[in-house]
């Protein structure tokens, strides 16, 4: 009758009961030699330093745990090795980086492979060294999932953070809430701010706005992003020139209009852009021909048909309000011209004058208002703010 085998060794026992006797000092070693070769880790806090002495002692014990099994299974491995930073606290992610991370693994599998003469039974040198190799590309891959997930998180805060920064904006709440969740996402308020609108392309949205960022640091921008619907609004910080800057983000976006809003000083002043921009956004499609993006003041005639009370004011004030006050038969003259269907000598008959004059008074109209008669894209402006000045004169 065969004999029956007793229960297989694990390989390297006598090994393993070594450094399970040396843990501690293994751990201690590791951290001094972080302290002797890091000058990053000789600055940290002591709460911290005693974080990382709890994942060094950790690392040990899953080392051993990882030894005994044979570090065969890959599904022990992951769960052995992500042990190890389940010793600390999620807030060590946040203070040490992936890369810092990265070094402190390699101070401790330094002082692991230093030791391997003593650690290891007579003949298991090598079989050893080569598990503590092994292990390592573990703990990495481990430090790395860790890290990963925390930037999930974080990115996917920051999306809602922004959103809900955004609708603050949209809403046109206190600047105090604005400044307050502007901090929380570390926005440096780096004048000229401007709001634009846009299509959203879609997806996920935490790679949406990724894509603005990417987008951003290339042109050097600082910026805010949030989907609302199918719109995704973008405050951008430190746009010289918004139209330009708009262009660099245009990638960014969806299919369809890009307004930009006009420049303001500072973010808590930034719900006047947003509105002009979101007013522009509703607006663009009755100006097939528009040029991508498109300022929200490009669009003031078809915001004002659409219904926009701020178009309509700034219409009547800065271009009706204009022309009446500079007075010298301005208005008169534009009516004539307009009514002559643009030919200069048949308004300069209308009102008994030279053509030059006429010439004249359309140059000093495109002066006060910035807008010029002669182009057919002004005159509509134009003729639109005549109308809605004198729908209501009294304002």
């Amino acid at each position: 009758m065969a004999e029956t085998a007793g229960p297989a060794k694990p390989p390297l026992a006598a090994t393993l009961r070594r450094i399970e006797r040396s843990a501690g000092g293994l751990a201690t070693s590791a951290v001094a030699r972080m302290d002797e070769t890091l000058p990053w880790f000789r600055a940290l806090p002591a709460d911290q330093r005693s974080w990382i002495m709890l994942v060094a002692q950790a690392g040990v014990r899953s080392l051993v745990e990882w030894l005994r099994s044979g570090g065969t299974v890959a599904e022990t491995t992951q769960e052995i090795s992500d042990e190890v930073f389940a010793a600390a606290p999620r807030a060590l992610a946040r203070s040490i980086t992936l890369t810092q991370a990265v070094q402190l693994i390699k101070a401790t599998i330094d002082v692991a492979e230093s030791e391997v003469d003593r650690l290891a039974a007579p003949g298991e040198e090598e079989a050893l060294l080569q598990a503590i190799l092994r292990y390592s590309r573990e703990i990495a891959f481990s430090a790395a999932r860790v890290y990963a997930r925390a930037a999930e998180s974080r990115g996917a805060w920051d999306a809602r953070l922004q959103a809900m920064l955004v609708d603050a904006l949209l809403r046109g709440d206190s600047s105090d809430v604005l400044a307050s969740r502007a901090a929380a996402l570390g926005w440096a308020d780096k004048p000229p701010v401007a709001v634009v609108v846009g299509r959203s392309p879609g997806g996920d949205i935490t790679a949406v706005l990724h894509a603005v960022y990417r987008a951003a640091r290339r042109g050097r921008l600082e910026v805010i992003g949030g989907v609302h619907g199918d719109r995704l609004v973008v405050v951008m910080g430190g746009a010289t020139d918004p139209a330009a800057s708009a262009g660099a983000l245009a990638p960014s976006f969806g299919a369809g209009p890009i307004v930009v809003g006009p420049a303001v000083p500072s973010l808590d002043q930034a719900t006047e852009s947003a509105r002009a921009a979101l007013a522009g956004f509703r607006a663009a499609p009755a100006w097939p021909g528009a040029p991508n993006p498109v300022t929200a003041d490009d669009l003031l005639p078809e915001r004002a048909l659409a219904g926009d009370l701020e178009a309509r004011r700034t219409l009547r004030h800065d271009v009706y309000g204009a022309l009446s006050r500079a007075g010298g038969g301005l208005l008169e003259t534009l009516d004539a011209f307009f009514a002559a269907g643009g030919v200069l000598e048949s308004a300069a008959r209308e009102l008994f004058v030279h053509p030059n004059t006429v010439r004249y008074r359309l140059k000093r109209v495109a002066e006060v208002t910035g807008l010029s008669p002669l182009d057919g894209r002004d005159a509509f402006a134009l003729r639109l703010a005549l109308t809605i000045g004198r729908l209501d004169p009294a304002s």
